[in-house]
């Protein structure tokens, strides 16, 4: 048995492209980067950032392009591949490559450039949407004193 799983959390570094296949097939793709702080040898922290080159399809793929714009942060499971090609200058280069099977939007609507406002999916399970508002008030009805917690009410 084998297994290829990744998962990134990271934000866009272009907007994402959508386009179709000649079979109608919503694709999507775009860059994202990750980052990281380490120490080098003299003790100095550097910024490590590692890009990675997304592509997702069918309604999550139209999700992403109505949704994420560069900068937007995102979470991403999928498949790792590494590309290998040759630059003009004839270096060996690598990409690699998320064939993304799942994408989770982060933050909130107030957050970055994206509108989520409107956004409705019912017919697709795969699609976590972005955040929905409610009205309710979950201490509407309740006097100020039942609504509080003191250390000695918490059970554990």
């Amino acid at each position: 048995m084998s297994f290829n799983k990744i998962i990134i959390v990271g934000n866009l570094g272009r907007d994402p492209e959508l386009r179709y296949t000649p079979q109608g097939v919503a694709v999507c793709s775009f860059t994202m980067a990750t980052n990281e702080k380490r120490r080098d040898k003299s003790g100095d922290l550097q910024d490590l950032t590692t890009w990675f080159k997304v592509t997702l399809w069918r309604q999550q793929a139209e999700n992403a392009a109505k949704y994420l714009s560069k900068g937007s942060p995102v979470y991403i499971e999928g498949r790792l591949r590494i590309e290998e090609w040759t630059d003009r200058d004839n270096n060996n280069r690598f990409t690699l490559d998320v064939q993304a099977t799942d994408m989770q939007f982060i933050g909130s609507r107030s957050e970055g450039p994206s509108d989520y406002s409107g956004a409705s999916n019912d017919n697709d399970p795969s699609f976590s949407g972005p955040p929905q508002e409610t009205n309710e008030n979950p201490n509407e009805g309740r006097s100020s004193a039942a609504s509080s917690v003191d250390d000695d009410d918490i059970p554990f």
